[in-house]
């Protein structure tokens, strides 16, 4: 799956599209200092759901971070849950 990335320096999201140009994926973050951002949101469409592709949006936004040198701070429920449960994560969690 093709993920879209824009940021604006304030905040920033992680998000594909159907077909038909809907969102039907996206996982956002805020900036809180140069090197840390907040992951405060992910959602999936329902058709999308148990597809993995939380994960893959996950993975993604794990990525950028690492890419970087950011530090992730999870308000978002399902980051916070996978952060506690993935000790993988663990070079990017603040």
């Amino acid at each position: 799956m093709q993920f879209q990335h824009d940021d604006n320096g304030q905040k920033g999201e992680f998000f594909t599209l159907n077909d038909s140009g809907k969102r039907i994926a996206e996982i956002s973050y805020v900036w809180t200092g140069e090197h840390k951002i907040i992951a405060n949101h992910t959602w999936v469409d329902d058709t999308l759901r148990g597809h993995g592709v939380a994960r893959q949006l996950l993975d993604v936004l794990v990525e950028f971070a690492r890419q970087k040198q950011l530090k992730i701070v999870p308000t978002c429920s399902y980051v916070d849950v996978m952060f506690r449960r993935d000790k993988s994560f663990a070079d990017v969690v603040a």
